[in-house]
């Protein structure tokens, strides 16, 4: 009352572990138990209690559960154990000062969890997030630009037919529209199944000029793991995926010199797992057409080079592409057995030919097919109905944003 009062300032107070509700962490363990994980659910009791080591090691037995066979086979509770394991040791390692590593955990816990606790690791990672940084004195006197003033000025037509598949840009071009109105869209395109590019629309996008600086993008996702492509393509024995921060993608596409060790960010749901970058891009109306339901939203990232291979999708897709610019071909539903799909189920939905190089003997008649194509060029958006197959190729560093939705009105067929 009449002491002096204390002007020291108090130390600032621990983080507070991340805590999941007793029912569901009971249901979970008690699942856990029925799929005869006695020695996970002993370890997740330790790490509840504070125990690190306890937590890796629950950690690293729900890891060897989702790599036990299949993908499609993972029994559900594990990967939700898995969830919970990444859980308690992103708050054991955030509460001894160690930021990164809770952030990594935290995103495997999101990459390769299951649903249940993805509330908690949304939370936890925003609290984290929220945590101010030590302040950088490094100064730059100007932006990293992801895209260099030479690419933006155009391509040299000579030197992209060079790389581009065997006739590329000789038959019919891809119609392009302005501003296009959500009702001539329906009719003209939507309805009728029929590509059709669109300019103009994104132009008030955030992302449009943000994610052209690798400062804004190391600030926002620099310390977050993403799960990435190495190598020419999906179809190539060669190729692998990886998981890596961010930041060391980003350093990887600025210095991508060789074919097979091209990295690429590809279908991946990064809006879901950063919401600051979900946050410079909009949905946009032509992906309610039909009664649209939006089914999936995803990243494309990479350096020149990065190839999707030919290929079909089941949904609606309008592709948006914030930076830089693709060399997109497309073919009609209706030439699909010309196309000589996979007969493996897990890739029936892509072709047997390789259009940077065909094999004339084994697909004599593929280089007959008509085609429709398009060099996509910045703050353009392609829309791609479902069954068409299409080949992507990167043309200049790329971040593209795919909107896939179903809807309950099908469009025509067209052939």
């Amino acid at each position: 009352m009449g002491g002096k009062a204390d002007d020291t300032t108090p130390s600032p107070a621990p983080p507070e572990p991340v805590l999941v509700d007793e029912e569901r962490r009971t249901s979970l363990l008690r699942r856990i138990t029925e799929e005869g994980g006695f020695a996970f659910v002993s370890s997740a009791e330790k790490a509840a209690a504070g125990d690190l080591r306890a937590a890796d090691a629950a950690r690293e037995m729900a890891w060897e559960q989702l790599h036990s066979g299949p993908w499609n086979e993972v029994v559900p509770a594990w990967r939700d154990a898995y969830a919970m394991a990444c859980l308690h040791v992103a708050a054991l390692r955030d509460g001894a000062g160690d930021r990164s590593e809770a952030i990594r955990a935290l995103d495997m816990g999101i990459i390769m969890g299951g649903p249940l606790l993805r509330p908690d690791l949304d939370a936890a990672l925003q609290r984290i997030m929220a945590q101010p940084l030590p302040e950088v004195s490094e100064r730059r006197d100007s932006p990293v630009r992801l895209v260099c003033e030479e690419d933006s000025k155009g391509l040299d037509l000579t030197e992209v037919l060079r790389i581009l598949p065997n006739k590329s840009l000789s038959c019919k071009i891809v119609e392009k529209r302005s501003s296009l109105s959500l009702e001539r869209f329906v009719s003209d395109y939507f309805l009728k199944g029929c590509p059709i590019i669109i300019s103009g629309y994104i132009d008030g996008w955030p992302a449009r000029t943000k994610w052209k600086d690798i400062e804004y993008l190391k600030r926002i996702a620099g310390d977050r793991t993403v799960p990435v492509e190495v190598g020419k393509n999906y179809l190539c024995s060669e190729w692998k995926q990886e998981l890596i921060t961010f930041s060391q993608f980003l350093e990887r596409i600025v210095s991508a010199d060789c074919p097979s060790k091209l990295t690429y960010l590809a279908q991946h749901p990064l809006f879901d797992q950063i919401k600051e970058l979900r946050n410079d891009i909009m949905i946009p109306d032509y992906c309610f057409a039909g009664g649209g339901e939006l089914q999936s939203l995803n990243a494309w990232f990479g350096p020149p080079g990065t190839v999707t291979p030919l290929h079909h999708d089941p949904h609606h897709n309008l592709f948006a592409q914030v930076v830089g610019q693709k060399y997109i071909r497309l073919y009609p539903s209706s030439v699909s057995e010309e196309l000589h799909p996979y007969v493996e189920s897990m890739l029936s939905n892509s072709s047997q030919v390789d259009l940077d190089n065909i094999d004339a003997k084994q697909f004599p008649k593929v280089e007959d097919i008509d085609f429709i194509d398009c060099i996509l060029e910045e703050g353009e958006l392609l829309y791609i109905p479902p069954k068409w197959w299409h080949y992507v190729r990167s043309l200049t560093t790329s971040f593209s944003v795919s909107f896939w939705w179903s809807a309950s009105v099908p469009p025509h067929s067209v052939s």
